[in-house]
């Protein structure tokens, strides 16, 4: 048994089954593929996969019981591999960071400009994705870290704490009538309005969707996009009124536009960082976190991979 045995079928199962793309990603051939995953089969006397000819099509169920232990073999691995440059290179190497538009551009941009002055030779990545995206990052573990509102908390794989809330705002055109009148806006108001809003599963759009089906309205909502900029850019242009978190706003960028806070209307939002369960982190890893979220210490955060989950 070897790891590039348990890899093959740790990439076969996360790429469908399909042994081109499988090749593709562990840099070797397709035969070399099925070699490795018949040998491990032939070695441990069971299938792994169902076949159709020479095309894999499901895990068997013995397969379905080795999986996750292959994941933790091949997690183990790359932990040790860790603790080793640890050691060995305390401050050098790499951290890869997944985060949605809005914690990219609103949320990070002063964190790892810090981090970058303190780690000169820690190498960063910024991978920006959906919700969703984010957390199959951190499964893969193509990702030490993930920052995102929505989707972490569902994975059974990933380990999460609470980073901050926030609450949504409302813009405006500088002269739309909103803004004259003297009364709170209601959420009846906006229904009245064309909307433009996040998409689905975007930056506590959830709340928004949730905050109207209460009330029994049904918003206009004749625009959505993935981040805020977006949004703002069409609210200018009068194609409607935009709700955006609150974090997307800046005072000095937007000064052609007008705010109102919507936080009375929507429920409070919580952006979440998760980790891999059982993940080794390098102390710069560590760092990073506590200095976007204070509270996450390395002895809190220790304590959650570890299996305590907070809250």
């Amino acid at each position: 048994m070897n790891f590039q045995q348990l890899r093959s079928v740790r990439e076969a199962v996360r790429l469908g089954f399909n042994l081109t793309e499988v090749a593709q990603q562990l840099h070797t051939s397709q035969p070399g593929v099925s070699r490795q995953i018949r040998e491990l089969e032939e070695e441990l006397g069971v299938d792994i996969f169902m076949r159709a000819g020479k095309r894999l099509t499901g895990l068997t169920q013995p397969g379905q019981e080795l999986l996750p232990m292959v994941e933790r073999l091949l997690l183990d691995a790359d932990n040790l591999r860790r603790v080793g440059a640890d050691f060995s290179a305390s401050a050098q190497g790499q951290l890869h960071i997944a985060a949605t538009h809005s914690q990219a551009r609103y949320a990070l941009p002063q964190v790892v400009h810090e981090f970058r002055q303190c780690y000169p030779q820690v190498r960063l990545h910024l991978h920006q994705g959906s919700p969703k995206q984010v957390a199959e990052m951190l499964a893969r573990g193509e990702a030490d870290i993930g920052v995102a509102t929505e989707a972490l908390a569902s994975y059974d794989e990933l380990v999460t704490l609470p980073c901050y809330r926030w609450t949504h705002s409302i813009v405006l055109p500088k002269d739309h009538p909103l803004l004259q009148q003297s009364q709170a806006v209601t959420l009846h108001d906006l229904a009245a309005l064309p909307i433009i809003t996040y998409e689905q599963g975007y930056t506590g759009r959830a709340h928004i969707d949730e905050a109207f089906e209460r009330e029994g309205l049904a918003p206009d909502v004749v625009l959505t996009a993935m981040d805020a900029d977006v949004i703002k850019t069409y609210v200018e242009l009068g194609m409607g009124v935009g709700i955006v978190a609150s974090i997307a706003i800046d005072p000095e960028r937007d000064g052609h536009l007008r705010t109102l806070d919507a936080g009375h209307l929507f429920e409070v939002n919580v952006t979440r960082l998760g980790l891999r369960r059982g993940a080794w982190l390098r102390g710069y890893a560590y760092d990073f976190i506590e200095r976007f979220v204070p509270t996450l210490t390395r002895a809190v955060i220790a304590q959650a991979l570890k299996g305590a989950r907070t809250e």
